[in-house]
């Protein structure tokens, strides 16, 4: 792609969750949430394969359903209300509209079913992308309006999230299908705390972000989309196979890894609010999650080349040190000791 494009895209990106971040005005959100929608498109099909095609316009279609659902519930709220303001959010029909809408453009359950269909059409770095910058507009509004918001619905899209992040990525064998999954199981989790608690979503987040920012980028380095094709990554970089494990593992939320951080505080928080039977659910499915990335930790580091996987196999060739990588897989293993200092920081 050439440079100045390029440039342009990440740019309008970058604007367009700016706008949403900065805006109070339900038109200038909804325009930089567009912006946004509209940027990764060429991003997308830049491949130039019926893959990447498909995904693109299942991709297009679902966010412009959305935009125009969340447009609907702003224009019934200042109807009502007389306000345009973000936080004015007094019509329940509306709060209800742009929880529905926001959970499409994100990909809760049970409004899910493009997001493993798309990333699965996505090249590794474009996946990324989705899988975390463009969670973050969305997230915006919903940081702005959980005041407003249904707690009930709330959790039953965050409950029914969990568990189909959990059962769906059972028995896929791609690698970014399971993390498609895998993203939905998080973001269940995220939204079912949100009223309650506000600051363990922006934990959770930023976590999440963090740890699927290392997922994807140790994938990339071993260039690998499926589970055979990661298993002679060993060969390739123990090092970098061992940081593998550790970061699957704190996916998964196993202590004393990052990831076990906020679904300890979730599962505290939950049962103070005496939604003991959400939490309980939460937790078994988050069993379900760990199942498929022992998997991949199984794939990853304890599968040993040659072996008898039908894959050709790929030059050994000597790994640059990548910064980013290295400082997202340390955040991504080594943050529980500080948990207090974090919640502080966050209160």
């Amino acid at each position: 792609m050439n440079p100045i494009v390029l440039t342009i895209i990440i740019s309008s990106l970058g604007l367009g969750t700016i706008l949403t971040f900065i805006g109070s005005h339900w038109l200038l959100v909804w325009m930089g949430l567009e912006i946004n929608t509209l940027a990764i498109i060429p991003l997308m099909i830049r491949q130039h394969h019926p893959r990447a095609v498909e995904a693109s316009t299942k991709y297009f279609i679902t966010q412009a359903t959305a935009s125009a659902l969340l447009l609907f519930a702003s224009v019934t709220n200042a109807w009502t209300s007389g306000e345009w303001s973000l936080i004015e959010m007094t019509n329940p029909t509306s709060a209800t509209l742009a929880t529905i809408a926001l959970a499409l453009k994100i990909g809760l359950a049970p409004l899910h079913f493009w997001l493993p269909e798309v990333l699965q059409g996505l090249d590794l770095t474009t996946g990324l992308i989705l899988s975390t910058w463009q969670k973050l507009a969305p997230f915006a509004i919903l940081l702005q309006l959980y005041p407003s918001l249904n707690s009930n619905l709330l959790v039953f899209l965050g409950v029914l999230s969990t568990m189909v992040g959990g059962w769906g990525g059972l028995n896929q064998t791609q690698l970014r299908k399971i993390l498609a999954y895998s993203s939905i199981a998080h973001l269940g989790w995220m939204i079912t705390i949100l009223h309650y608690s506000y600051n363990l979503t922006q934990l959770n987040l930023i976590l999440y972000i963090i740890m699927t920012s290392t997922t994807f980028l140790l994938f990339k380095t071993f260039n690998s989309t499926k589970i055979n094709s990661i298993s002679s990554s060993s060969s390739k970089s123990p090092l970098l196979s061992i940081i593998a494990l550790m970061t699957l593992l704190s996916l998964g939320g196993l202590p004393p890894l990052s990831g076990f951080m906020p679904k300890w505080l979730i599962l505290q928080e939950m049962t103070k609010q005496n939604l003991a039977i959400p939490a309980t659910i939460m937790a078994m499915m988050a069993l379900l999650s760990l199942f498929f990335y022992l998997r991949l930790c199984y794939a990853t580091t304890l599968t040993m080349t040659p072996n008898s996987i039908n894959m050709s196999t790929s030059w050994r060739t000597k790994l640059s040190h990548n910064l980013t990588l290295t400082t997202a897989a340390s955040l991504s293993i080594l943050l529980l000791p500080i948990t207090p200092a974090i919640l502080m920081l966050l209160s």
